[in-house]
């Protein structure tokens, strides 16, 4: 039996699951920031900024990136594994994939929490 280690989770099932849960955070999020956009025309940086101040939207923000990681590596993953049939490109691609999620996720919490 081939156990493939690049997978984020253990089997198909618990990859379409963090898959479907992932999507769904997201259109939650989105549709959060286009109401918000929505009822309130005249932004400005103040209200944005005080929008992002409070800690249960930096929250929801946080959720919503770790949750588009999580989606995007599961997307890449499947991807690479049906199309990319070389193993040491296949590993290479998902070496970049991860390398760059990891950063974009970091970046993103520094970006919210202000570290």
């Amino acid at each position: 039996m081939v156990t493939i280690v690049t997978n984020l989770g253990k089997n198909g099932v618990s990859d379409w699951l963090l898959q479907r849960l992932s999507a769904v955070v997201l259109a939650a999020y989105t549709v959060f920031i286009i109401g918000y956009l929505l009822l309130n025309p005249g932004l400005t940086y103040v209200q944005w900024s005080g929008l992002f101040d409070l800690t249960w939207v930096r929250i929801f923000s946080l959720l919503s990136l770790l949750s588009l990681g999580a989606h995007a590596w599961v997307g890449l993953w499947t991807v690479s594994t049906d199309y990319i049939k070389p193993t040491g490109l296949r590993l290479l691609f998902q070496s970049v994939v991860v390398t760059a999620l990891f950063v974009y996720v970091v970046w993103g919490i520094q970006i919210l929490w202000g570290v």
